[in-house]
């Protein structure tokens, strides 16, 4: 009876101090589009410290996100290319305390054999020159349009995109002799484009900032993430890509 008494106490013991299998659980982030390529990595280093976790991803321009958040979008985390973007979304109480996690400057690019020989900001006043930007309602739009303003620059532009890929995409098919992109972006399209120096930009900086909405359907786990996307790990990994310090 000792020995039977025993080893259901031994069992007990174990099923105290077997680990809970994890809960299998979906994110819903919407990121801006110059995240796409960093915010997974960060997602995969999150999943394992939180196993089970599964992610949805919908990177777009910030506006174009902003306004889906607002209209009831089904959505956890919002992280936006830029603080005014983010107000879109807190000032009707969509999302409430965000806090800024990078930055990001914007540089000139060509496609990769530079055809038009653009060496500088200032060779966009060329009237040859075929350029590409983002529309000034999206975050790497209003920050060309700052960059203009404080240098002196007239851009005609061939063509004004919804988010900073449809800029690169159109430059690397040589649709474009140049566009203002994310240095992120550039370096994340090396081996498609050829990144021109643009010292410039330096002092036209965009800050992200990062959200849990009042949809999420866990906001614990939401603001885990966010969190984590703040972590050590996290902010080394937006470093990889270029991104600068949060600020």
């Amino acid at each position: 009876m000792k020995r039977l008494a025993s080893g259901l106490a031994v069992l007990a013991l174990a099923a105290c101090t077997t680990p809970a299998p994890a809960t299998a659980s979906t994110l819903t982030i919407f990121a801006a589009n110059s995240l796409k390529d960093v915010f997974p990595r960060i997602g995969a280093e999150f999943v394992k410290i939180r196993p089970g976790v599964t992610f949805r991803w919908s990177f777009l321009g910030s506006s174009d996100l902003a306004t889906q958040i607002n209209e009831g979008a089904d959505v956890d985390v919002f992280a936006s290319a830029d603080e005014k973007q983010m107000s879109v979304v807190t000032e009707t109480g969509r999302a409430t305390r965000s806090r800024v996690f990078a930055t990001n400057t914007l540089t000139v690019i060509t496609p990769p054999n530079n055809p038009a020989g653009i060496g500088s900001l200032s060779d966009l006043n060329r009237p040859d020159i075929k350029e590409a930007i983002c529309q000034e309602t999206v975050p790497c739009g209003a920050a060309t349009r700052k960059l203009a303003e404080s240098t002196g620059l007239t851009l005609t532009p061939a063509s004004e995109e919804s988010k900073v890929g449809d800029v690169l995409t159109k430059v690397a098919a040589g649709e474009a002799d140049a566009g203002l992109v994310y240095v992120t972006d550039a370096m994340a399209a090396a081996d498609t484009v050829h990144s021109v120096p643009t010292p410039e930009a330096a002092a036209i900086v965009n800050r992200y900032p990062i959200a849990v909405t009042d949809a999420s359907h866990d906001p614990e786990l939401a603001q885990a993430f966010a969190d984590f996307v703040l972590s050590e790990t996290g902010q080394s990994l937006l470093r990889e890509a270029g991104f600068g310090a949060a600020s």
